[in-house]
């Protein structure tokens, strides 16, 4: 059985136990969240040194780091460096998104090393054995999708709600489609006259994805990439027909989230998650960002961060990282350790805002550690410690180091803590 129909049948799996043990949550709430659609805990059977995660809106935030090889940019050994920091920094799953080299060769080493989720988006596979858009066949997608799922990956991206119809929509965007899966399908779709190979095959791959386990990630073809197209009728079209085919995916027994934006003005992002709660039927929504701001090539792991806080606080349960290199190229391993701790720090602050229990705990650890000038605490409590043992140490060698009550910004003599430590000690006589 899969995770859905265990948790529906009352059966309480090791996976289940395990994801909610790591956040100390009560396993019971887990399995019925699992049966109820609103969480999942991606776990393929053949991903054999998986530890699991528990996504959905009653558990902490989870964040996902993007990764894989380019035939202009990067190569295996870059990607695995990128994965083991990954792990290291606490990502909560990742994604091979691998477009050059030998794809099943660089999968199979990403999921022998990897103790995380790992999550693959199955057409960019089609497409490099296709040779073209228009070779693309309903037989070679569910053979490549088979292919992934029999080799262990956890969850698949699926951009099974793009159709024909919605395609009159995108005229007149700004940004057009910015999805890679999207673009393709919706050329594949005006080139050949026929409906979406993944809409219509969609039994078929429930079929695959009951038999191994594997979690839909449901995309979003048609997430805005720019602010001017945010919340329009051809995203709302999509995450419509998103919310039909997650019905059909719990109908067959297989767990199911909903990916979702992309850019969209702060004012906006409560709206998106409203949406879809009600459309989905409340499946873990799984956002990219969203980016508050277009004008911030180089900071987008900031505007991303901004727009992921407010919309896990608003009930998003799945952060994608963006990185510095967003919109300007492939990351490099120092923007891939930006994107993930931005991630995690609006992930974090999303779950102090949704009162989760013990959330705050670090926070209260990290504050009394300074109060206390314990600044080894401070290192260890912080989301990054190799950066701010850094930061710390750098240039205040001569003047402020491990052991001193003080730093470099105010000194012994305007310290305001030490100062206040001192509040109402009688002075010496």
């Amino acid at each position: 059985m899969t995770q859905l129909e265990s948790a529906r049948s009352g059966f309480l799996t090791p996976e289940v136990a395990t994801a909610a043990a790591r956040e100390s949550a009560e396993s019971g709430l887990l399995r019925r969240e699992t049966a109820a659609g609103r969480a999942v805990v991606p776990a393929n059977m053949n991903h054999k040194n998986l530890v699991p995660a528990a996504i959905g809106r009653a558990f902490n935030c989870k964040i996902n780091v993007n990764l894989g090889t380019s035939d202009l940019g990067s190569g295996l050994r870059k990607e695995l460096k990128k994965l083991d920091l990954s792990v290291k920094l606490g990502a909560d799953t990742v994604m091979d998104l691998s477009t050059g080299g030998d794809l099943g060769k660089i999968r199979a080493e990403i999921l022998s090393r990897c103790p995380l989720p790992v999550g693959t988006v199955p057409l960019y596979e089609v497409l490099k054995r296709a040779g073209g858009v228009k070779a693309v066949t309903t037989s070679l997608i569910l053979e490549v999708i088979e292919e992934q799922a029999a080799a262990g990956v956890d969850f698949m991206t699926i951009h099974a709600g793009l159709l024909r119809a919605h395609l009159p929509l995108v005229k007149g965007r700004v940004t057009g489609i910015v999805s890679r899966g999207g673009a393709a399908l919706a050329k594949w779709m005006e080139l050949t006259g026929e409906e979406n190979p993944l809409y219509t095959a969609f039994d078929d791959i429930c079929g695959i994805f009951r038999k191994y386990d594997v979690t839909f990630s449901l995309g979003d073809a048609l997430r805005p990439g720019s602010l001017a197209d945010a919340c329009d009728a051809a995203q709302f079209g999509e995450l419509e027909a998103l919310g039909g085919l997650a019905k059909r995916s719990r109908e067959a027994g297989v767990q199911v989230m909903v990916e979702g934006p992309g850019h969209v003005p702060l004012d906006k992002i409560f709206l998106n998650m409203e949406k879809a709660e009600k459309l989905c039927g409340g499946a873990p929504f799984y956002v990219l960002g969203p980016l508050v701001t277009d004008i911030a090539p180089g900071y987008d792991h900031i505007t991303s961060a901004i727009g992921g806080a407010v919309a896990a606080w608003a009930g998003a349960s799945f952060l994608c990282y963006v990185t510095p290199k967003e919109h300007l190229g492939l990351p490099e391993l120092e923007d891939v350790r930006q994107g993930i701790i931005a991630s995690k720090i609006a992930a974090h602050a999303a779950d102090i805002a949704r009162g989760r229990a013990g959330a705050a705990a670090r926070d209260l650890k990290m504050s009394k550690a300074r109060y206390a000038f314990d600044w080894e605490r401070q290192f260890r409590t912080s989301l990054d410690p190799d950066r701010a043992r850094c930061l710390h140490h750098k240039g205040a060698a001569k003047k402020a180091g491990p052991g001193d009550k003080f730093c470099t910004m105010c000194g012994p003599d305007f310290c305001s803590m030490r100062m206040s430590r001192t509040l109402g000690e009688k002075a010496p006589a």
